[in-house]
């Protein structure tokens, strides 16, 4: 494997990520949605979509169950594979950012290391980490997968929050209360901070 990497070089295209930005009319992002299994991440990473798409903006929505059906499909809750997850969707986010995508995550990332990884391979500003922040009380009664009713029993091993760890964010971009903002509120929050940082067109409110 080390001998095929040392083989290969990286293909500067003529069009670039500037060019692209410049073709969609907003800059590129990547959006790391981070919380507790029911916390809401995937529910508004889809809002926040919604929402840029209707704005005209080029998105896409890495969603923790879709990828594992594909990409990720090998790979198991342990640990190590949880790493591997996260490393994988870092640097298919990072191909994003270059296609002058904005792209929206949306996974537990528990580790706090992991997060981190993915943000260090982009340049400052182009990784925003979305802390959807919420009880895991009001985690538990969203319930709707009777995920935490099983890890509760010990069915499901290594499950965050109950058994395994989350590493909440130190410094994220953006924090959200989920467990006490609407829907709407929550999405007003994050197009309000890509207006901020010059990614999206002004006329946010509009």
């Amino acid at each position: 494997m080390s001998d095929t990497s040392s083989n290969v070089v990286w293909h500067h295209a003529t069009v670039t990520r500037q060019r692209r930005e410049e073709l969609n009319g907003h800059k590129s992002v990547i959006l790391w949605f981070t919380g507790l299994s029911g916390a809401g991440k995937s529910t508004l990473a889809h809002a926040v979509e919604e929402e840029l798409h209707q704005k005209g903006c080029r998105t896409f929505v890495f969603d923790g169950d879709n990828v594992r059906h594909g990409l990720c499909g090998d790979l198991t809750f342990t640990i190590d594979d949880r790493k591997e997850n996260i490393r994988r969707i870092g640097e298919m986010t990072k191909l994003f950012l270059e296609a002058g995508v904005i792209s929206l995550t949306a996974f537990i990332s528990p580790m706090r290391e992991d997060r981190e990884r993915v943000r260090s391979l982009v340049p400052h500003g182009d990784f925003l980490e979305v802390y959807c922040r919420c009880g895991i009380e009001t985690c538990e009664s969203r319930d709707v997968k009777g995920l935490y009713k099983k890890a509760r029993a010990g069915e499901i091993p290594e499950f965050t929050g109950i058994s395994s760890p989350y590493e909440a964010p130190e410094d994220a971009e953006i924090v959200v209360d989920t467990d006490k903002l609407s829907l709407e509120e929550s999405v007003e929050m994050v197009l309000a901070r890509l207006c901020e940082r010059g990614i999206i067109p002004g006329g946010c409110n509009d």
